[in-house]
C-alpha cells in the first residue's frame, strides 16, 4: 500500500511564507510525477504545480514567480515553497503522484492522493 501525507499548512499573514512537504511512503518502485493541487472553499479543485522524476516542473500562472517546487528522490518527498502569500492562495492543498510497484509491470501505475493540508492567508 502507497500513501501520501501532506504537511506544513497552517495561518499566514499576507506577504508571509509556507513551506509544505508530500511524503510517499510504501511499496514504491518508481515515481513519475508529482503534482501539487488546491481546492478554495466554492471552488473547483485546480493544479497548483507539478514535477517530473527528471526535475522538470510547471506552474499555474497564479503562483509562477512566488511557488517553487522541488522534491528529494531519496526521500520520496516533494515540497513546494510558497512566498508572497496572498489571501486567494487560501485552499486545501493536496499531494497528488504517480507510483509504481512493480518492476514487472512498469507501464502500471497508480494515482495516490493525500489527504491535503489546509492553508489560510489572512489579509
Amino acid at each position: 500500500q502507497v500513501q501520501l501525507v501532506e504537511s506544513g499548512g497552517g495561518l499566514v499573514q499576507a506577504g508571509g511564507s509556507l513551506r509544505l512537504s508530500c511524503a510517499a511512503s510504501g511499496s514504491i518502485f518508481r515515481i513519475n510525477t508529482m503534482r501539487w493541487y488546491r481546492q478554495a472553499p466554492g471552488k473547483q479543485r485546480e493544479l497548483v504545480a507539478l514535477i517530473t522524476s527528471g526535475g522538470s516542473t510547471n506552474y499555474a500562472g497564479s503562483v509562477e514567480g512566488r511557488f517553487t517546487v522541488s522534491e528529494d528522490n531519496a526521500k520520496n518527498t516533494m515540497y513546494l515553497q510558497m512566498n508572497s502569500l496572498k489571501p486567494e492562495d487560501t485552499a486545501v492543498y493536496y499531494c497528488n503522484a504517480d507510483i509504481n510497484s512493480d518492476p514487472s509491470r512498469p507501464y502500471r501505475y497508480l494515482e495516490v492522493w493525500g489527504q491535503g493540508t489546509l492553508v489560510t492567508v489572512s489579509s
